[in-house]
């Protein structure tokens, strides 16, 4: 089964075929970061724009890559949620058009259901397994079943992971996109520098906030500019990394414990995290329990995962109809009920 994948959620307009959820033949990615790099982060209107005048034109390209054309793939998947509405909008519409020339299914996707299904990719990876999203937008723990359905344990309740690296990487003053910047400092400091909060670290459950981690980064600066204390940048980057690692690994560790699933999947932008990974391998190495990662083009947003999670999918059965929308906020117990 070769499935057309296509993802435009937020400033990446991408398109992909895979064959079988699990053999990638081809995937063109147009980035707009130099474009929201100059504002500091993503102009919603603007990425929309963007989408429109990149989306032919990159899905032109992957089938000429893959020596293939529209009549050769089996079914159109696309992001339908969560994400930016009017970027989601053009894929959407795209993905319909491309459905109703060809006369082939079309599959709305979760975009958390193709961050999950990314750690499959050309892998032996298999569910069932836990799985720890960790992005821009979310940071989730999930039991991920047999036929590729999730339970979800918990998620945040205001910034998530990848969010609090962005902030805390304007707060210091470095340029968008901060985060990977305030991770690549953080190998240079001392994470014990500063006592940072670890916010719902006792909780019991498997809820996480990020949002009092980031006042905490804000209110140490300003404490020391006020005072025109010197600022040890990769000390405060590395403090704040460890606090949100302490938190992620100590409810995925719990969460194993209950589940009794031994195979971790850590998938999102915040994947490509060094010091995560660096946790995640060390706990590895501690319980034999398996950590995977995605390879780091697949931890970003890309179309690739959304083919893939797109066959899971359809061997069940399901298929969208010509009515399909876009939804800023979409609940994975929602889209699983559709």
């Amino acid at each position: 089964m070769i499935i057309l994948g296509i993802e435009t959620s937020c400033d990446e307009t991408s398109a992909a075929l895979v064959r079988d959820g699990r053999n990638l033949l081809a995937e063109v990615t147009a980035t707009q970061m130099e474009v929201h790099a100059a504002f500091g982060g993503v102009v919603p209107e603007v990425a929309s724009r963007r989408h429109v005048t990149d989306i032919t034109r990159v899905v032109d390209k992957v089938f000429v890559d893959a020596g293939l054309t529209l009549g050769d793939v089996d079914a159109i998947a696309v992001t339908c949620g969560p994400g930016l509405l009017g970027s989601l909008l053009v894929g959407v519409s795209a993905a319909k058009g491309y459905a109703l020339a060809s006369g082939k299914p079309l599959l709305g996707i979760h975009h958390i259901a193709g961050h999950v299904a990314a750690a499959t990719i050309e892998s032996d990876v298999r569910p069932p397994f836990l799985c720890l999203v960790v992005s821009g937008g979310h940071t989730e723990l999930l039991v991920v079943d047999e036929a590729f359905r999730f339970t979800k344990l918990g998620g945040t309740r205001d910034d998530a992971a990848g969010e609090a690296f962005d902030k805390v990487g304007r707060l210091i003053g470095l340029a968008y996109p901060g985060g990977p910047k305030v991770d690549r400092l953080a190998d240079e400091g001392n994470p014990h520098a500063y006592e940072f909060p670890r916010a719902l670290l006792d909780d019991g459950a498997y809820d996480f906030s990020f949002s009092g981690l980031k006042s905490a980064v804000n209110n140490e600066l300003t404490k020391r500019r006020n005072r025109r204390e010197e600022i040890q940048v990769a000390d405060v980057c590395a403090s704040f990394r460890a606090a949100v690692i302490d938190v992620l690994m100590d409810k995925t560790a719990r969460a194993v414990e209950e589940t009794g699933l031994r195979q971790v999947v850590v998938a999102g932008g915040v994947a490509a995290n060094r010091g995560l990974r660096s946790a995640m391998q060390t706990y590895q190495q501690s319980t034999g329990v398996r950590v995977v990662f995605p390879p780091l083009k697949w931890c970003t947003d890309n179309a690739a995962m959304i083919a893939s999670a797109a066959f899971y999918k359809a061997v069940q059965g399901f298929q969208s109809d010509l009515s399909l929308n876009a939804y800023a906020q979409l609940s994975l117990d929602t889209w699983q009920t559709w």
